[in-house]
């Protein structure tokens, strides 16, 4: 599977995590339809799940009139999958990290959340980085 494959899928996963407090595991399931598991889907899941705290916080801090619980499901899932990757895994780039967000946000966001992950991720990632 395709990294940006994983990511759209994770993101799936952790949406219906969120939404409907789904077990994990059978959230994959659900969005693999009966394709084979990926490593990457699942350590981008149980990354996020596993330091959501802590990647919410993060995230809080670069919100600027908005609180996390306000925001769009899809918008504050792809931004803790954004965090995660920005934090905690180190093997993707962060633009690469923040192009593919932004990419994946043109297809399940709004009109505007392309730009306002952009903007969230950036800062993240400027925080990161000093």
């Amino acid at each position: 599977m395709k990294r940006r494959t994983a990511r759209e899928k994770a993101l799936q996963a952790l949406f219906q995590i969120d939404v409907s407090q789904a077990d994990p595991s059978e959230a994959i399931d659900h969005v693999l339809e009966g394709e084979e598991g990926d490593e990457y889907l699942t350590l981008v899941v149980t990354g996020v799940l596993e330091n959501k705290e802590e990647i919410d916080s993060l995230i809080k801090q670069y919100l600027e009139k908005w609180k996390l619980e306000r925001l769009a499901t899809v918008d504050r899932n792809l931004l803790r999958q954004g965090v995660y990757e920005l934090k905690y895994s180190k093997e993707v780039p962060a633009n690469v990290v923040i192009d593919e967000a932004i990419e994946i946000a043109k297809i399940f966001g709004d009109d505007n959340s392309s730009r306002f992950i952009n903007g969230v991720l950036s800062k993240v990632k400027d925080s990161l980085d000093s």
